[in-house]
């Protein structure tokens, strides 16, 4: 079998195999590049009370805040995946573990914005692959990295060989 024969097969095949991974990972890139200008992707960061550092209330204030809402997704801390604090807003937004729920309560006066769901973080995880769990994160991805590269690299060949080769072979003697 020739070169440029393998190389076609290998991008033939390749390309089938990874078109759908690489599908998914570019529509969701697409939608995570814009989640701050659509709600329905990422609730909007509210605006907390202006004020000093030193009127932010302690994180078990703003814990029992979250407590005190009975969203069934954060009713303990081990509920809590994450507490992002925004410092120019004066805000606090906790997520849960599950769910992809997240309540922001103001690091000042402690008022809540109620849960709002966050489709972006499961975009964020049909993205990475760890929607699949740890093998589609650690061994789909990196695949699909790699037969990127390769169906580059074998494009690249197919264009390039068949010009070689005629350059070659109408090059004078």
């Amino acid at each position: 079998m020739s070169l440029l024969r393998a190389t076609w097969t290998l991008h033939r095949w390749l390309g089938l195999a990874a078109g759908l991974v690489l599908l998914f990972s570019a529509g969701s890139g697409l939608l995570l590049l814009r989640k701050k200008e659509h709600a329905w992707l990422q609730p909007p960061v509210m605006r907390g009370a202006d004020g000093p550092v030193e009127a932010l209330r302690p994180l078990a204030e703003v814990y029992a805040a979250v407590f005190a809402l009975g969203v069934p997704e954060l009713r303990s801390e081990a509920d809590i995946a994450r507490v992002d604090f925004r410092p120019q807003d004066r805000v606090h937004k906790v997520v849960s573990t599950r769910g992809d729920v997240e309540v922001q309560v103001c690091a000042i006066t402690l008022r809540t914005s109620g849960p709002a769901v966050r489709r972006s973080d499961w975009i964020e995880r049909l993205h990475d692959g760890s929607w699949l769990g740890p093998a589609g994160h650690d061994w789909l991805m990196p695949a699909a990295a790699v037969a990127l590269a390769l169906l580059a690299t074998s494009g690249y060949v197919m264009w390039g060989w068949p010009a070689w080769q005629r350059r070659r072979r109408d090059r004078p003697a």
